[in-house]
């Protein structure tokens, strides 16, 4: 009768903390989902694995890391951090981890952490829908030296159905009505994604329509500073390598300031004579304008990829150099 009593109050007491556990992460959901949405948006990382990485690493935003510095992915210092530190017994004692002012700054870290260290770079392969796929990769990346991380990941994805904010990230600019697990009210959420990315904070974005547009016969879109090419790729189907080729770039991804970026290979010529050159315009600026290969324009007026036009200046948009006259 004694064991029977003391196995009654043991099991309650499991069952009480299994129920406190899952209200700390339907709350962690709830407090981070838009910013695991929004990093999905700018960067491409999946935000079913951004969020169960945050559960998993910050024990739903109650572990002391988390509490004592903001830090929700367990990002060690590294050689080239420069900000604030916290020091945590890990896999050594006393190790050094990285102290952010905010949550915000910590997942917008992990995301860049992700997207810059070239260790990490074959996730983004992967289908950002294949969590099974991301999950193992995490792990045969190294980011974690747990033998189960792989499966933890997989195991908060399906549980609590984190996949439903990779989704809303993939559909998004629209007003979604979303069911989280075990929760009987839903609320409404909207963003702006990459179909949608203009801003009236974006200089130049006021010269050009929200969302897809076309220039010169051809789909475009104005991308704000901060988006990501890889996110633009993947919204729109179009493999990464040839999104840099439309838009005559190098092997970049964050974008370093607003631009218009094209869906789709532009024309050989322009759809008019020239151009005429404003101030601070360079050959690129002008090809992305009026779109056309930069390897035409510069053909066609003698110019190397870094000239620098004068303003007023004429650019021909096509071979016939007898239209400037």
């Amino acid at each position: 009768m004694k064991k029977l009593i003391v196995f009654f109050f043991s099991a309650v007491l499991w069952f009480s903390g299994q129920a406190q556990y899952n209200d700390a992460v339907l709350a962690y959901i709830d407090e981070y989902k838009d910013l695991a949405i929004e990093e999905m948006v700018r960067t491409g990382v999946p935000a079913s694995i951004t969020l169960a990485q945050g559960i998993l690493e910050s024990q739903a935003g109650q572990s002391d890391l988390t509490l004592e510095s903001n830090n929700h992915f367990g990002i060690k210092c590294k050689e080239e951090w420069t900000g604030d530190v916290v020091y945590h017994d890990d896999d050594a004692k006393n190790e050094c981890f990285r102290s952010y002012s905010s949550a915000e700054q910590s997942y917008r870290d992990h995301s860049d952490f992700l997207r810059s260290r070239p260790n990490y770079a074959p996730l983004f392969d992967i289908d950002v829908t294949d969590y099974k796929g991301w999950a193992y990769g995490l792990k045969k990346c190294r980011y974690a030296t747990s033998s189960t991380y792989a499966q933890s990941l997989i195991k908060y994805i399906e549980k609590y159905n984190l996949e439903q904010y990779t989704d809303i990230a993939l559909q998004g600019g629209h007003q979604l009505n979303v069911a989280s697990s075990n929760v009987h009210t839903q609320q409404n959420f909207a963003f702006t994604n990459t179909r949608n990315v203009v801003t009236e904070t974006n200089p130049g974005a006021a010269n050009y329509p929200t969302g897809v547009f076309r220039i010169n016969q051809t789909n475009v879109l104005y991308a704000k500073q901060g988006t990501s090419l890889f996110a633009i790729a993947s919204q729109f189907s179009i493999p990464y390598k040839k999104l840099l080729q439309y838009n005559d770039l190098d092997n970049v991804d964050i974008l370093p300031q607003g631009t218009l970026i094209y869906l789709e290979k532009k024309p050989r010529r322009g759809s008019k004579d020239y151009h005429v050159v404003s101030d601070n315009e360079n050959v690129y600026d002008i090809a992305q304008e009026e779109g056309v290969q930069l390897e035409s324009l510069l053909a066609y007026n003698n110019l190397q990829k870094n000239s620098q036009p004068k303003a007023g200046d004429k650019i021909l948009l096509h071979g016939d150099s007898r239209k400037l006259f």
